[in-house]
């Protein structure tokens, strides 16, 4: 696919994805301001992206798709990327503003240069990934200490940069691991597996922390259905197809994207506060972001010469 011919097209899913990933934890305070536990929201989420998976497996009529080797990399893949930090990253929003917990994600990309260095023979960190990993944990420390949690009730920023900086290592950890099986599984099949599994095993621990989700509103189940469609299965699908079609480029923009989304949006939709830690900590975060990517974009340029 040429990037000339489809550039309008390549920005419009760009687009989507960063509206999706960025309004989604919005729709989780959304819910848990209707008092639904974090455990619970992150159950449900995941339960409506997984169903939208096997779904679209349905429909599509692909059948072989989970053997033995998308079983066992799902399986792994379920605690690493579903379960275990989507409860830190839903526990770390009932305590920050999203715009607060997404900028800490922000640091996923770095997290995986890190994991890789060490996990992977072939992808070593440079100067430049070291000083923007530094300046991003910077920024994670500034907004930890300085206690803007940039919600009006007050909230707890230590917990919530505590998890959401554990979200950010257990999704590099499981970025890398897809890689290094990468070419030896279907990826809908593992995300089938992983979604469903994730899934169940939160619906455990939201059943034993939150107790039995029933007598919710209206807008909070609707806010548990956003979170899992448009918020998780949605932007997921469209980068799935995005990264096989662009250039190495264009991946960083949704990192830039997402952030300021999910600061507006909270802005606008939920009255969260911009206080002056996190404009100081973000804007740490990004630049150890944007310092990451120019390297690692004159590095792929440079190989491609």
């Amino acid at each position: 696919m040429s990037l000339r011919i489809t550039n309008q097209r390549i920005w419009v899913i760009l687009g989507i994805i960063s509206l999706s990933w960025g309004t989604s934890p919005i729709a989780v305070r959304v819910g848990i301001g209707e008092g639904i536990g974090p455990s619970t929201m992150a159950a449900g989420g995941s339960l409506a992206a997984a169903v939208s998976v096997w779904l679209m497996i349905g429909l599509m009529r692909r059948r072989n798709l989970v053997g033995p080797v998308e079983l066992r990399i799902g399986l792994v893949l379920a605690l690493l990327s579903v379960a275990l930090p989507q409860q830190a990253r839903y526990v770390a929003l009932a305590n920050a503003s999203a715009g607060f917990v997404t900028l800490v994600n922000t640091l996923i990309p770095l997290g995986t240069a890190v994991v890789a260095h060490f996990m992977l023979t072939n992808e070593r960190i440079n100067a430049g990934t070291t000083f923007g990993l530094m300046l991003g944990l910077a920024g994670v420390t500034a907004l930890i200490l300085i206690g803007d949690s940039g919600i009006t009730d007050g909230g707890d920023p230590i917990m919530a940069g505590m998890m959401a900086l554990t979200s950010v290592v257990l999704i590099s950890f499981a970025g890398v691991y897809a890689k290094r099986h990468a070419g030896r599984y279907s990826v809908l099949g593992v995300t089938g597996v992983q979604l469903a599994v994730g899934s169940a095993i939160q619906w455990v621990v939201a059943l034993a922390l939150d107790g039995a989700p029933l007598g919710h509103s209206a807008t909070g189940l609707l806010a548990i259905l956003y979170s899992g469609t448009i918020g998780m299965f949605l932007p997921l699908s469209l980068y799935y197809f995005l990264i096989r079609h662009v250039p190495v480029v264009f991946s960083s923009v949704i990192s830039y994207l997402i952030p300021l989304v999910a600061v507006m949006a909270g802005v606008v939709v939920l009255n969260e506060r911009v206080q002056p830690g996190i404009l100081l900590g973000g804007a740490l975060v990004l630049s150890g972001v944007v310092i990451t990517d120019v390297v690692r974009v004159r590095e792929a340029r440079r190989q491609e010469a």
